[in-house]
């Protein structure tokens, strides 16, 4: 298991955590971006990796920008546009901050880990520190950068630390072939790698999942 980051060369416009996944990927890959959104890193990893890349997005303004600069996108719900697909069709599925807003992720997850060889898989760490100084010493709901919904409006419908996805990683059977840590804003185009206690310092964790025996 790899917990390192090597700076992709990649569009400055570009999120710092999509950076580190676009770091990730083989040139000539095929992908899958879940909730690709405007399709930033589908562009930047066809524009620089030469991939053969599709996504799914839900909402259909984003969908559209995503056709404007070229790129194959479905508009759909995820977890329904998945099954479509045969096994090990794609090389790598992308599922960037999108976990925590989905209701059955165990399910999701094997499902993706059926149609690509490696899932991508990113999201808002919970317990970083300034979610636990808000929770224990102000009483409320963590509300932050990563987190900025109100508990009555927030599309999250789960809290997930980096050491909880560990495990949970672990008791599904599968394994981690990489993974960082990093401390960024949501739409920060920078950001940095955390290696010291990251459940603790990090907003966000990247893992590169992969099912415990694979094919050959």
């Amino acid at each position: 298991m790899k917990a390192d980051f090597k700076s992709a060369d990649t569009s400055p416009a570009m999120r710092f955590d999509l950076s580190v996944i676009a770091s990730w990927i083989e040139p000539g890959s095929k992908v899958l971006d879940l909730g690709c959104g405007e399709g930033d890193l589908l562009h930047c990893l066809k524009q620089q990796k030469g991939v053969r890349g599709t996504g799914i997005e839900m909402v259909e303004a984003k969908v559209l920008r995503c056709i404007e600069k070229g790129l194959s996108v479905l508009q759909g719900d995820i977890t329904e546009e998945v099954q479509d697909y045969a096994e090990n069709t794609f090389d790598y599925v992308i599922l960037s901050q999108t976990l925590q807003q989905v209701y059955a992720p165990a399910q999701l997850l094997n499902s993706l880990l059926t149609i690509g060889r490696r899932v991508v898989v990113s999201f808002p760490n919970f317990t970083h520190w300034k979610n636990r100084w808000q929770l224990v010493w102000q009483g409320r709901a963590p509300l932050s950068k990563q987190l900025p919904f109100e508990w009555y409006n927030t599309p999250n419908i789960r809290v997930i630390a980096i050491i909880d996805f560990r495990r949970f990683v672990k008791k599904m059977g599968w394994r981690i072939v990489r993974e960082t840590a990093i401390n960024t804003d949501h739409h920060d185009h920078h950001g940095n790698v955390v290696r010291l206690l990251p459940n603790l310092r990090a907003t966000y964790g990247i893992f590169m999942l992969a099912k415990k025996k694979e094919k050959k």
